[in-house]
């Protein structure tokens, strides 16, 4: 278990040692060395963020609630799946002489509270965590998650009816079976075997909706281009301070896919070339004529490395035809990535959630606490998404609520007596899901095997 969770993690304070199938054409290694020559790649390893982590004194944080009196009442911040598996989100704060300067992210997230339903009527709380000791530099990678995923679906499986477990398999084996023809195009580029751009895209748009998982690597990898490659005065000022421009990408999702200010679903996000570059220019012109030749090897990398089992050969593997059992063995994290999304489509789910998720969610706090890690942070790129382990034995948390003024900072005001609490939040997701596409697939004709 402790393995299949340090795999999840990137360690940003060493060489990527992750495992990875044979026959790449290339490394994590080399991967990570061309990323950090890109215009900001130096904030891939020393970032305002980072810097806070490692110093060992308090850190503080931004934290939105749409649940203060709640809060007040039961004494609890509870822990999110949406956030690192099980952690309460936050983003950093930064003492100045005049207040508490919220990170660019942060800035967005306050600056969203009138614009987006999701955040409508939130108040932002200051969350102060001193740590005992200054915190290792690993990010959890929710894309390596899938091995951890298949393994409590195994261990869980039961508490699916028959029926329920019947249908969620026979849904992720058509899935394979409808997308098999361009998984098997991303292996061949992932070995080095280029195919033209345009087409590319257009087949990887045109998967996403049989494999809502290749939505997250799209639009994971775009957002990665456009903060490490923006030379933007706003990119360079927040460079400056250490930070990656996160209203790039945010201005990506909500822009290319409908409804994600209700929802934030990147399985729904499927921009065809023409819409691609449609989108990035209107972000930055001036990098959209490199765009999709790095979306389509870096988008080919991450699925080799985030689905295949690490024995396996990249080059000798095919989608083509391949049953649960051949999953199992060769594809064990792509596996686990469908049945957790499928299985979160069932009717019945609202009422397992808690059975499924809490069981990862302990875990990870297990994890965290034997690595010393009170603050995990998103670590598919440190981009300032940071939260908190509410599990950390010896961490100390102490909560304000907070004003913001004029000019943009927070203010801590009144002191509140919660805490983070090992706990999740109920599930919210199923009356705001947009099923237009599960519908469509949910009456397709039989994918033949």
């Amino acid at each position: 278990m402790h393995a299949q969770w340090d795999d999840a993690h990137t360690d940003f304070g060493a060489p990527p040692t992750l495992p990875a199938p044979a026959g790449l054409a290339a490394t994590d290694t080399e991967w990570r060395q061309r990323l950090e020559q890109a215009p900001n790649g130096h904030l891939l390893r020393d970032n305002a963020m980072f810097r806070m982590l490692t110093a060992g004194t308090p850190i503080r944080l931004l934290h939105l609630t749409r649940s203060l009196d709640a809060v007040r009442s039961s004494g609890h911040l509870l822990a999110s799946t949406g956030c690192l598996v099980g952690a309460v989100y936050g983003s950093p704060l930064t003492q100045t002489a005049d207040g508490l300067r919220p990170h660019n992210l942060g800035t967005h997230l306050l600056d969203s509270r009138t614009t987006l339903e999701s955040r409508r009527g939130s108040a932002p709380l200051v969350i102060e965590v001193t740590p005992h000791r200054p915190a290792p530099l690993k990010g959890l990678d929710y894309l390596r998650l899938g091995g951890i995923h298949l393994r409590t679906h195994q261990a869980l499986r039961h508490v699916l009816a028959a029926a329920e477990d019947a249908q969620v398999t026979r849904s992720v084996l058509d899935r394979v079976r409808a997308a098999a023809p361009f998984l098997d195009t991303l292996l061949a580029n992932a070995v080095g075997r280029a195919t033209p751009d345009q087409p590319f895209i257009d087949a990887l748009a045109a998967a996403v909706p049989a494999m809502p998982y290749l939505g997250y690597l799209y639009f994971e990898t775009v957002a990665e281009y456009l903060m490490l490659h923006s030379m933007s005065r706003a990119t360079k000022e927040y460079a400056d301070r250490g930070e990656m421009n996160n209203r790039l990408y945010k201005d990506l999702a909500f822009t290319a896919v409908d409804g994600m200010g209700i929802l934030f679903d990147l399985g729904r996000f499927h921009p065809d070339h023409t819409r691609l570059l449609q989108l990035v220019d209107r972000i930055e012109p001036g990098l959209t004529a490199r765009t999709a030749d790095h979306v389509r090897r870096r988008v080919s990398h991450l699925f080799a490395a985030t689905a295949l089992a690490p024995d396996q050969d990249t080059a000798a593997f095919t989608f083509h035809r391949a049953g649960l059992d051949t999953l199992t063995s060769s594809a064990p994290h792509l596996l686990g990535q469908l049945l957790f999304r499928e299985v979160r489509l069932l009717d019945r789910y609202p009422q397992l959630y808690h059975c499924i998720e809490q069981a990862k969610a302990l875990e990870a706090w297990a994890y965290w606490n034997s690595e010393d890690i009170a603050t995990p942070f998103n670590g598919t790129v440190p981009k300032g998404e940071i939260g908190i382990n509410p599990a950390h034995p010896d961490a100390r948390v102490t909560v304000w609520t907070a004003d913001l003024c004029a000019r943009g900072l927070l203010h801590p005001t009144e002191q509140i007596a919660a805490v983070p609490a090992p706990h999740l939040v109920p599930w919210l997701v199923a009356p705001l899901r947009d099923r237009t596409e599960e519908s469509r697939w949910n009456t397709r004709r039989p994918v033949p095997a």
